[in-house]
């Protein structure tokens, strides 16, 4: 799991692939608990937060971009 200044300090593209990936794992992960597989659910918790991290950080760019085109 990374942390919110590991993933501000990625590009766009980056961002983008690290969201894919980790939407992935929580396919994954999903599937695991459906089949009483998982070894730890708290992984289920962690995946979602980081997860919800990068959209953050993706809003952020996106509305720091709105202001500069806004202001110019």
């Amino acid at each position: 799991m990374t942390k919110a200044t590991h993933l501000r300090e990625m590009s766009p593209d980056q961002l983008e692939f690290s969201l894919t990936e980790a939407k992935k794992e929580l396919f994954r992960l999903r599937f695991q608990a459906a089949t009483e597989k998982l070894d730890a659910p708290s992984n289920l918790l962690k995946l979602r937060r980081e997860i919800a991290r990068i959209y953050t950080i993706q809003h952020e760019r996106a509305a720091d971009a709105a202001k500069k085109t806004k202001k110019a």
